[in-house]
């Protein structure tokens, strides 16, 4: 699942308009709905604002939005990929 995807079930599941949460980020509507369609992608000092709102779990939602990120820098070079992420791994162990 992806962050996009996340946030718009929990939205979803509390029953909330899409104009709550963006008046919650201090954002128009048409940018929080590209954000939660995968147009557009959320900022980090979002995250924690997302999760107490929607009383979702910080956490996942951070791992999910890292996550994001990371695909979207190494979508371009999908045959590195895979490497580039074991590199990732050996180096946040040390």
């Amino acid at each position: 699942m992806m962050f996009n995807e996340r946030i718009e079930q929990l939205r979803k599941e509390q029953g909330l308009p899409l104009r709550k949460l963006a008046a919650a980020l201090d954002i128009d509507t048409a940018s929080y709905c590209k954000i939660e369609k995968g147009g557009r992608r959320a900022r980090k000092e979002y995250i924690s604002v997302i999760a107490e709102f929607l009383q979702g779990d910080r956490e996942e939602l951070l791992t999910l939005w890292l996550a994001d990120q990371v695909s979207a820098v190494v979508a371009d070079e999908k045959k590195l990929s895979s490497k580039v992420l074991d590199i990732v791994k050996q180096n946040i162990k040390k």
